[in-house]
């Protein structure tokens, strides 16, 4: 079964369900999905199930989730890291956010990942279906602090969605479940991307107690793609960000992304993204 990675740490697209022909795929991250129109099937770990307008779902990374379409469908996908929540907050907030995911995690893996979320009460149900709006006009228009409204707009929903599962569920739940080692290594490598050093082999075989020889493999077998590519893949989409939304200059996002100097930043971005950083920014600017 094919993966797919998140290499930014939000996406969201609103589209037709056809551009979804590659699925179904395992992906490493939280995923919302909203129907907006439509009806058809949805695929979650190999299981089927019915889909219409309206419903709203939540997968969590490793699920393998893919729709097939009966009528037009239209749909609103948000896709998300732990580290994309874990922005901005104090360390007292950021535990309060890696357990509401994980009580997240836990009821849709051991309880109800094959249903729509039930979202008991109309007027969550309009406050979700609002806050989505918020998070697509945001998304869309990227105005100062959108990333951070983005992730208070995003903690919402999940606030709401938590508050719709009984406590005697999560309970009952919180018992059973184990993050995978290769979401606590993807998330490591989020959290460190600016910390070449900290990326090395050697110190992620002693921060995941792997075999050194073993950490490359581990991590080729679990996500279909190289330790070496995955983190290039995910720093390059992340200065291509800081070149677009920043007024950084070349010698600071060198730096801040561990890079010797201005010039060897400038070699990398052109041999992974085919153009010299200055003139990606310049395109975009137009």
């Amino acid at each position: 079964m094919k993966r797919k990675h998140l290499y930014q740490q939000f996406e969201l697209c609103v589209s037709e369900m056809e551009h979804w022909n590659e699925r179904p795929l395992i992906y490493q991250f939280f995923e919302i999905v909203q129907i907006i129109e439509g009806e058809g099937i949805r695929i979650v770990n190999e299981h089927k199930f019915p889909y219409k307008k309206d419903n709203l779902f939540l997968f969590t990374p490793l699920d393998c989730r893919g729709f097939e379409s009966s009528t037009p469908t239209r749909f609103c996908s948000i896709r998300f890291s732990t580290v994309f929540l874990e922005q901005y907050k104090s360390k007292e907030e950021k535990e309060k956010v890696i357990q509401r995911l994980k009580q997240l995690e836990n009821i849709f893996i051991h309880h109800n990942n094959f249903e729509q979320v039930m979202i008991k009460r109309d007027a969550d149900c309009q406050m979700i279906s609002s806050l989505i709006g918020n998070i697509i006009n945001e998304y869309n228009d990227k105005q100062s602090y959108y990333d951070e409204n983005l992730q208070h707009l995003v903690t919402l929903v999940l606030n709401i969605i938590s508050r719709n599962v009984s406590r005697k569920e999560i309970t009952v739940l919180n018992t059973k479940f184990t993050e995978p080692l290769v979401n606590k290594i993807l998330v490591y490598l989020h959290q460190h991307i600016y910390c070449p050093e900290k990326l090395r082999i050697k110190n992620l075989a002693d921060q995941f107690n792997l075999s050194p020889n073993y950490v490359s493999e581990y991590f080729k077998k679990l996500t279909n793609d190289s330790l070496h590519c995955y983190i290039t893949k995910y720093k390059m989409n992340l200065i291509s960000q800081r070149l677009i939304y920043s007024e950084y200059s070349l010698a600071q996002v060198a730096a801040e992304f561990g890079f010797t100097d201005e010039s060897h930043l400038s070699r990398q971005f052109k041999k992974h993204m085919g153009i010299a950083p200055s003139e990606f920014r310049k395109h975009k600017e137009h």
